[in-house]
């Protein structure tokens, strides 16, 4: 009888001591979660690395060097409000995934839309704001044309950026019309003025501003093709970066942040005198 009661105890202790170290180890594996979220490591190194591809008004460099555009807008009231500094890594549109899964930035804010293609690679915020998918033609090259149907014929060339969701838009809504791809933004515009092209299709509201900058050689073709959501990219298994994240989307749209920069950088044309 005290031989089996000993026993009952042994068994009892075991399993004390195995759900203890449970919890120890749920513990462990918390810590360790916190400490690697790229969060952590932001506020220890008191910096914020973000990639980002030139896009006019997105980001782009003033006439003295510095980055400016909505985006970079964005990142300094990010890094603004989490106490660091910021660092912009300017990187190809179609090098911004691989370069965020390599660790060469902390995340991407560059206009990017979450598709599920790119969700499969990496995790996306909560949209802080949503983009037009436009058309802006050339008026020598595309005269008479009035509506997107009339850019989709064999003899039409359309430009636009490699890697972005442009690409899929032009296959999809005028899959007749030649595609040219461009990996940058500027000699994907000069091309379209030089003539060699009917049009650009491209996230708003660069068509619309493209058109009137160059309003003698370009015109713009007010109809949408699709809408998109624009978030932020972040690395898989970090669900501490990306609560952060949308924490502070909500409350840069709740404090009127947002809309403040969508009305300068999409909506007025006052930023030109910064780049011109």
């Amino acid at each position: 009888m005290k031989r089996h009661f000993v026993l009952k105890i042994g068994i009892f202790l075991s399993v004390v001591s195995l759900c203890l170290a449970g919890v120890v180890g749920a513990a462990d594996v918390q810590q360790e979660l916190r400490e690697s979220s790229t969060i952590e490591k932001v506020i220890r190194s008191g910096k914020l690395r973000v990639g980002m591809s030139t896009f006019v008004p997105w980001a782009m460099q003033s006439k003295t060097g510095e980055w400016i555009g909505f985006e970079i807008d964005v990142a300094k009231k990010l890094a603004e409000d989490m106490g660091v500094k910021v660092e912009f890594v300017p990187t190809k549109w179609e090098g911004l995934i691989p370069s965020l899964l390599t660790g060469k930035f902390d995340l991407i804010i560059a206009g990017m839309m979450g598709t599920p293609q790119r969700a499969l690679k990496i995790n996306f915020t909560t949209p802080y704001d949503f983009s037009e998918m436009n058309i802006v033609a050339n008026k020598k090259v595309a005269a008479g044309f009035k509506t997107a149907a009339d850019l989709n014929k064999p003899e039409v060339t359309v430009l636009a950026r490699n890697g972005t969701t442009a690409v899929p838009a032009v296959k999809r809504v005028l899959p007749k019309a030649k595609l040219r791809l461009f990996s940058e933004n500027g000699p994907m515009v000069q091309e379209l003025l030089n003539g060699n092209a009917h049009a650009i299709v491209a996230s708003s509201p660069e068509p619309a501003q493209l058109s009137i900058k160059h309003a003698d050689t370009l015109f713009f073709i007010d109809e949408s093709l699709g809408r998109e959501p624009i978030s932020m990219g972040v690395r898989k298994a970090d669900p501490d970066t990306l609560a952060y994240l949308n924490n502070w989307i909500v409350v840069a749209k709740n404090e009127g942040f947002i809309e403040e920069k969508v009305n300068y950088w999409w909506k007025s044309m006052e930023w030109r005198s910064l780049i011109e």
